[in-house]
């Protein structure tokens, strides 16, 4: 039997037979090229940036930490950290993590908060702390200057790679909110992979604790000569 696209050529309509097989040439192009798009996009998106840190362990120490032990409800407050590598190789991507200690702090979604255990809330997670917008910074950053550092884990915040010798000095600016005593635990790492690790010098984790307690009493004031108002500091004596 002759093919259909032969019958159509000897009847005048191979013109029309043409384009019919030149549009199927051009369908099946683009949809090869749409296949390998998607196939690039989702081998793009199926590899993170943990993925390119390199393996091992990176010395690294914390020079400095602070953070006011007494606060008062919606008192702002600064905490302050150095990091140091103290190794001799680059640290891939200094990070630090953050939770409040406990049960209540481990299982909230936020680094500064607690979870509250009352079934009718939607959202468990309660604030200590609210971290002020455009924060962490680097110190010394200007004003306008934005921050963030932020990481898919609210909880840890990252700082990109740390050079032999450098330190690096970070500020949150967090605002009291929950009333009590916490314990804050911030642990520092050298990049968001499980292959890349932090240590000291003594070969354990570095990181540390702020104790902090937040109280809802105001302070006692004075008004000096010069018209400014200030807190009166108590002897020891009360």
């Amino acid at each position: 039997m002759t093919p259909c696209y032969v019958r159509l050529a000897l009847r005048g309509e191979g013109q029309h037979l043409f384009w019919f097989f030149r549009r199927s040439r051009l369908r099946t192009a683009a949809t090869g090229l749409l296949a390998v798009a998607v196939a690039a996009l989702l081998a793009a998106c199926g590899e993170s940036s943990a993925d390119k840190e390199p393996g091992g362990e990176f010395d690294v120490g914390v020079t400095a930490a602070s953070f006011p032990s007494l606060q008062r409800l919606g008192q702002t407050s600064l905490l302050k950290l150095s990091i140091k590598n103290e190794g001799d190789k680059t640290v891939p991507n200094l990070v630090v993590y953050f939770t409040v200690a406990g049960k209540q702090g481990a299982t909230a979604s936020l680094p500064f908060g607690v979870h509250e255990r009352q079934a009718e809330l939607a959202n468990p997670t309660r604030p200590v702390w609210v971290l002020a917008e455009h924060f962490p910074k680097l110190a010394g950053a200007s004003a306008g200057e934005k921050g963030g550092a932020t990481t898919s884990d609210p909880k840890t915040f990252a700082f990109g790679p740390l050079k032999a010798g450098e330190t690096r000095s970070a500020v949150w600016k967090l605002s009291a909110v929950r009333q009590g005593k916490y314990t804050l635990r911030y642990q520092v790492g050298a990049g968001l992979g499980s292959q890349t690790k932090a240590k000291t010098k003594g070969g354990v984790a570095p990181g540390g604790t702020f104790v902090a307690e937040i109280t809802a009493q105001n302070p006692d004031t004075e008004v000096t000569d010069s018209g400014e108002i200030v807190e009166v500091k108590k002897n020891a004596n009360g």
